[in-house]
């Protein structure tokens, strides 16, 4: 009967799902709908949840497979606090639900990447192989060795018609050496994105809550992580990094730093910046407006480069960026297929309907792979192929 208790299930394997997803025991007990002390005792082994209770804690609450539960173990997994360890423990113990959800989606992907290409990264020339950065050199000359790299110049650059396209060209530059970039909606507002590190298939995954202007900038600063070799976790907030420990204060210095000047040469700032009134801070919407055009980013953006050189008060800057950030809209929702398809890697997607095509994936590995239902493949198959030709 599926109303009995399910014996079998292991305490430890119980409390692990919990711990990796974290969540307290209230709050899977609020989810449940049952009292704390009996989700107490199904990690304690003194009872059993029913096998419907099972169900929704494997599926709904827990986001596992039904089939590890039943492990007489819980299986090797490595948690944020291991893997990020950079942050404050207390920031990774302190995640979303949805943000550890994500994570694991992201290792989901690089093994699905191992499955399509094998052993080795598809690119010729890998940019985190090639390229390496160190804090104790010049900052203008390693992001200039980047932009050189990825083959995108500051005219190209400000011919892009808007921030849209500016974020697909930054995207298609990275992704052409190697790199494999995601997105999702983050229920947690402050994480901008991370970055895995991997000898083959780094990835980058970024939060697609934000504006495309923040998205380009969390890419070029989890890109510099990827150059550094350390995972990432990010949040745009400058005074959460005002208050991180002092390396890890450096280290996303540093990374916000790399990505500053990527996306906005000191040399051709300053060129641009001499049509600004001697004090900036007298300076119209749009000055700030035509600027940040320029270069893709937000007007913050290059708010901060005037901060960085002086020539605003930090006061004035908070005030500035509170105000701008009040004024950012979310945008509506859209059509599933086109937004799932801007969520996955171009590159990625692109080789798994390539392989489909060529009897290679029956559509039930390929939904698997692309992490979709078989019977939502050919809507979004349909809007890759449709990508791909433009």
């Amino acid at each position: 009967m599926k109303s009995e208790p399910v014996a079998g299930v292991r305490p430890e394997v119980m409390r692990w799902a919990r711990q990796s997803i974290g969540l307290s025991v209230a709050d899977v007990a609020l989810r449940l709908k049952r009292p704390v002390d009996e989700i107490e005792a199904w990690e304690l082994g003194d009872n059993f949840p029913s096998y419907i209770q099972l169900e929704k804690l494997a599926y709904q609450i827990y986001k596992r497979p039904l089939a590890v539960f039943f492990l007489p173990a819980p299986p090797e997994e490595v948690t944020p606090v291991r893997e990020f360890r950079t942050l404050p423990t207390e920031d990774l113990l302190t995640l979303a639900v949805n943000t550890h959800t994500h994570l694991r989606s992201a290792h989901a992907f690089q093994l699905a990447l191992r499955e399509l290409f094998g052993a080795r990264n598809p690119s010729e020339h890998c940019i985190w192989r090639d390229l390496s950065l160190s804090p104790s050199s010049s900052i203008v000359e390693q992001a200039s060795m980047i932009r050189l790299y990825l083959g995108i110049s500051i005219e190209e650059q400000a011919r892009w018609k808007d921030e849209d396209h500016g974020l697909k060209k930054w995207r298609k530059a990275i992704e052409e050496k190697g790199v494999f970039i995601f997105k999702e909606s983050f229920e947690q507002k402050d994480i901008s994105g991370f970055c895995l590190v991997d000898e083959q298939f780094p990835i980058v995954y970024l939060n697609n809550s934000t504006t495309k202007t923040r998205q380009i900038f969390s890419l070029l600063h989890e890109l510099a992580h990827l150059l550094f070799h350390v995972n990432g976790l990010s949040k745009f907030d400058q005074r959460y990094v005002e208050h991180l420990p002092n390396q890890e204060k450096q280290m996303e210095r540093f990374c916000n730093a790399i990505a500053a000047e990527v996306l906005i040469p000191l040399s051709d700032f300053e060129m641009q910046a001499k049509s600004f009134p001697v004090n900036v801070e007298r300076a119209t919407e749009q000055h700030f407006s035509e600027l940040a055009s320029r270069y893709g980013v937000s007007r913050e953006a290059i708010l901060r480069r005037f901060l960085d050189q002086g020539r605003i008060t930090d006061v004035f800057y908070k005030q500035k960026a509170e105000t701008w950030a009040a004024q950012q809209k979310k945008g509506s929702g859209g059509n599933w297929y086109a937004s799932q398809n801007v969520y996955l890697s171009d590159r990625f997607a692109k080789e798994v309907v390539s392989r489909h095509y060529k009897n290679q994936l029956s559509v039930e590995q390929a939904s698997d792979l692309l992490g979709i239902k078989p019977k939502l493949f050919a809507g979004l198959e349909q809007r890759i192929l449709q990508s791909a030709s433009v």
